[in-house]
């Protein structure tokens, strides 16, 4: 009884989906990649900005899933088991290609004065700003300022702040510890600002 509390109730499309990958129909395995693939290659290609990588992590979440139906125990909407498989396998081909040297994000941190104070602060991020924001050229400048980031800081503030993963499964995910991904996401939320506030001072002013 205690386990059933565990079990997320599918709704019958995935339902009945689920049941024939179980039973081994060929047009569900069809089913599952049409409908669920745009979102998985848009995950994939927002940890790795590599499109022909993105596609990759994509078939490799595919042939996981498809190997171990028998491992998804319904805790989870397929949707979100799915979802979780494609942000590990982009991040272990992240792994693959890493770079040894990052560049620092220190420029790009709040600075303070001998007194305490800050110096040059942010500007207050209103309601202009909000408008801001929603300009569709302002939003790809944000993902292009996203995609600045030293990998480090940038996939943390993908997987917590985009992709919705907790700081417990983001530190197992990453293989950090809890509070590494604490303070990453900390300075990569600070560095992001850094990288949008000249644009907030001169467009949403």
């Amino acid at each position: 009884m205690e386990a059933s509390k565990n079990i997320v109730s599918l709704d019958d499309g995935e339902a009945d989906l689920l049941a024939a990958l179980r039973a081994g129909e060929p047009s569900a395995y069809e089913e599952t990649v049409r409908r669920y693939s745009p979102r998985l290659l848009a995950t994939a290609q927002r940890i790795l900005r590599n499109e022909d990588d993105a596609h990759d992590a994509v078939q490799d979440t595919f042939l996981s899933a498809f190997r171990g139906l028998d491992q998804f125990a319904g805790q989870s909407k397929l949707a979100t088991w799915l979802h979780r498989i494609a942000v590990n396998a982009a991040l272990m081909k992240l792994r693959k290609r890493r770079q040894t040297h990052e560049k620092s994000i220190d420029h790009l941190l709040p600075r303070f004065a001998q007194d305490g104070y800050q110096v040059e602060p942010a500007a207050p991020w209103d309601s202009a700003a909000e408008r801001f924001l929603e300009r569709k050229e302002t939003r790809d400048f944000v993902r292009r300022a996203i995609d600045d980031l030293p990998e480090n800081y940038r996939t943390v503030l993908l997987l917590r702040d985009i992709e919705g993963l907790d700081t417990e499964e983001t530190a197992k995910q990453l293989g950090v510890t809890e509070g590494v991904v604490k303070t990453r996401l900390h300075r990569a939320r600070q560095a992001l600002r850094g990288l949008l506030d000249p644009h907030f001072r001169g467009d949403a002013a």
